[in-house]
């Protein structure tokens, strides 16, 4: 009752009632209008007087008879009758009470029934309410979001709009000024007469000349017709002679095969089964074949199978070309072919040994013993050939012949200065020396951006024989006076085409300025060496030489010599390179499907600038990849977690700039992805020599489009040489024919239009 009242006090709201609610209302309305007037009737019928009494039976004896008796048994029926009437009074007031109660508990029932309905009208009302507002915020939203897209789509029209109208506006101009061009020209023949072209007689010589010229698309003997893809060899003496020029162990052993295919073949048509006879001389004829030229002084063995006293001139030409090394100088000593074979200590062969390499590759064959010469060397090698050990070792061999650092000298400075364009070659050529220089007690700094430049001056002043450094970071320490170069003698530049690109060639020449030059060799080859004398010794490594790189050597370098492994800019065989013509928006599903076809194995995926590698990286992360990136925008302590994280197969996917184009060794990485094409053959070769590294295979797939054409002639032309396939797209396309900057051929005369003089 106490909710009902405080439900009253409430201002009253509308209440919107439903038609099974409106009919219950008016069936209790008249419920209640028929109780009352059943109510009003029985109150009238009670107030109404009383009826008199029945007149009495016919045999009854009249009045005047008998007085006395009638009087009392009168009297007795009315105190009766008084009595009944009394107790039907009685009992006519409970009955009415009990109406009264009954009805007053009826009416306390309805009307809690009457509040409870209310309060859960009410009730239904604000869930009404509630869900009423969520439905009007949801409108709103939608009518938001709607408008919104209208916005966004009417933006969209009206740009297009415009760019249609700029298109149009571009349409006309270009007509307008195609219609002066004509009007003026329609004036110039009015007023100064129409040229008319000479008609050139082609002489008969010409028109009927044929061409001898073939181009190598145009011989298809090869493959129409298939005598030319088996072609007969002669078998001189039924096998039992030589051809000239050929090795004649090999020569004997293809001998051997052939007469046993021929035997066997014989007796397959035959029908004769193979005996155990013919399969023991079979036998004793390749062992034969292999064994040959042991004692017949007319064959000469193999350099590999001679001893290093008994090779000749003959044996290191093969050698050479073996290996593919060529020389370009005076005074070139002989290659080393194993490392038992080199001058190196043999404190330096035992940490060779401990670190796994077995044999040394073309470039340390060819340039450890210049190095043991201190010759000046210029080596240019495919990327991932070995280069870093190439010139670490005969640096060690030399500091291990010279006074160690102690208080006396530290304050000279260095032995030895080791250059690299970025601090991730640097720090991986440190690692590489650091692994030999720890047997020989000798100290190794690393001196690069991105650390304290006092901390690192403090380790220079404390004494080391070796500084690996950047250019801009080691200029920056001698020109604070951190360090000196007094007693620096021996100067390695890795990577020296790239610190040209990179802008570094005032630092470099700083640094080389730095050093005394009353140590340079003498310019005169022809003059002797003083051997009590300390000469400077330069080494210069990289996979190119462009013009910059020459210029510096000329200047700094005293009778080079050159060494070249296979093709200078060319990538190693190794790499099974990939290029795929491609539009923008078609890389980066190109690029999901060929990761996830990789599984675990690690890859590369380079990018041009540092915000296009952050957002690859942002969408191949959220692809599910375990990514990472490594480009100039990052802390060195992040650039060495990402490089770290992925030597280490925390992450599968490095997503680079050209930070990590250059030198970077990383272990067996699978596949090299140019996303974006760089500007330059020499940057794509760099690139890709990521992957096909100490001798494994790797993969180089490359996306190019159709604004890449600055790179599509280089590209084309080393694609090529390296026997891989060139889409057709790039084939055919204008820019693949000629080099950019050139002039193309002069057309025919023909073609020409000739105007002639009145």
């Amino acid at each position: 009752m106490k909710r009902s009242a405080d439900a009253m006090t409430e201002p009253a709201k509308p209440v919107f009632l439903t038609k099974a609610e409106r009919e219950r209302l008016a069936l209790e309305r008249r419920q209640a209008a028929v109780s009352d007037q059943r109510r009003t009737a029985l109150d009238l019928l009670q107030s109404l007087p009383r009826a008199p009494p029945p007149p009495p039976p016919s045999g009854a004896p009249p009045s005047g008879s008998n007085p006395a008796p009638r009087d009392s048994s009168n009297s007795h029926r009315d105190s009766s009758d008084r009595d009944r009437d009394r107790d039907r009074d009685r009992d006519r007031d409970r009955d009415r009470d009990r109406d009264r109660e009954r009805r007053r508990d009826d009416d306390s029932r309805r009307d809690r029934d009457r509040d409870r309905d209310r309060d859960r009208d009410r009730d239904r009302d604000r869930d009404d309410s509630s869900r009423r507002d969520r439905d009007r915020d949801r409108d709103r939203r939608d009518r938001d979001r709607d408008r919104d897209r209208d916005m966004e789509r009417e933006r969209d029209r009206d740009r297009e709009r415009g760019d249609r109208g700029d298109r149009e506006r571009d349409r006309l101009e270009k007509m307008a000024e195609r219609e002066r061009e004509k009007e003026l020209d329609a004036i110039k023949e009015q007023y100064l007469g129409s040229k008319k072209p000479k008609k050139r007689v082609i002489k008969p010589s010409e028109k009927f000349r044929f061409s001898f010229d073939w181009e190598n698309t145009e011989d298809t003997s090869r493959d129409m017709n298939a005598l030319y893809q088996s072609p007969h060899e002669a078998r001189l003496l039924f096998g039992r002679g030589f051809l000239a020029g050929i090795d004649r162990r090999e020569q004997k052993k293809a001998a051997a095969a052939h007469e046993k295919e021929t035997r066997a073949e014989l007796r397959r048509k035959a029908g004769v089964e193979d005996r155990p006879e013919d399969d023991a001389v079979d036998k004793k004829k390749a062992a034969a074949a292999e064994m040959y030229d042991a004692f017949d002084m007319r064959v000469d063995r193999h350099w590999s199978e001679k001893a290093l006293e008994e090779m000749t001139e003959r044996d290191w030409r093969i050698f050479r070309e073996d290996f593919n090394i060529s020389y370009k100088g005076s005074r070139i000593p002989r290659p080393m072919r194993k490392w038992s074979e080199s001058k190196l200590g043999t404190e330096l062969l035992r940490a060779i040994d401990k670190a796994g390499y077995e044999k040394p590759s073309p470039i340390q064959m060819a340039a450890i013993p210049l190095g043991l010469q201190q010759r000046d060397v210029i080596g240019i090698a495919e990327t991932g050939s070995g280069k870093t050990a190439a010139f670490v070792l005969p640096m060690l061999s030399y500091i291990t012949r010279l006074p160690p650092i102690s208080e006396e000298n530290e304050a000279e400075g260095p032995y030895a200065v080791v250059m690299a364009p970025t601090r991730e070659l640097a720090q991986q050529i440190e690692e590489e020396t650091v692994k030999f220089a720890t047997y020989l007690g000798i100290k190794v700094v690393s001196i690069v951006g991105g650390q304290s430049i006092e901390e690192q001056g403090f380790k220079i002043r404390q004494g080391c024989e070796i500084v690996i450094a950047t250019p801009g970071r080691l200029l920056d320490c001698l020109e604070r006076r951190y360090a000196v170069l007094n007693q620096c003698n021996y100067v390695v530049l890795d990577e020296a085409d790239r610190m040209i690109d990179m802008g570094f060639e005032p630092q470099v020449v700083g640094v080389l300025d730095a050093m005394p030059s009353s140590n340079l060799k003498p310019e005169n080859e022809d003059e002797e060496l003083d051997e009590k004398r300390i000469y400077r010794t330069t080494y210069m490594f990289s996979a190119t030489m462009p013009p910059a790189v020459e210029r510096l050597a000329r200047k700094y370098l005293r009778n080079p010599v050159v060494v070249t492994i296979g093709t200078a800019g060319k990538a190693t065989d190794l790499i099974t390179q990939n290029v795929i013509m491609v539009k923008e928006s078609e890389k980066m599903p190109r690029l999901q499907k060929i990761l996830t076809d990789l599984g675990d194995k690690t890859a590369i995926v380079f990018c041009n600038t540092k915000k296009t590698a952050d957002m690859r990286a942002k969408d191949l992360d959220k692809s599910g990849f375990r990514v990472t990136t490594l480009h100039g925008g990052k802390s060195q302590d992040q650039r060495e977690i990402s490089l770290d994280g992925f030597r280490n197969r925390r992450f599968n996917v490095l997503v680079a700039t050209d930070v990590a184009g250059r030198g970077i060794d990383i272990p067996d990485v699978a596949h090299v992805i140019n996303y974006e094409m760089p500007s330059s053959v020499d940057t794509y070769t760099h690139r890709i020599g990521r992957t096909g590294r100490a001798g494994k295979k790797g993969v180089a797939t490359s996306f190019l489009t159709l604004e890449n054409t600055d790179i599509f002639f280089d590209l084309k032309q080393m694609l090529i040489q390296s026997n891989s396939p060139v889409p057709p797209e790039l084939a055919r396309h204008e820019a693949s024919k000629f080099k950019p900057g050139s002039i193309p051929d002069r057309p025919p005369r023909r073609n020409d239009t000739v105007f002639a003089n009145h």
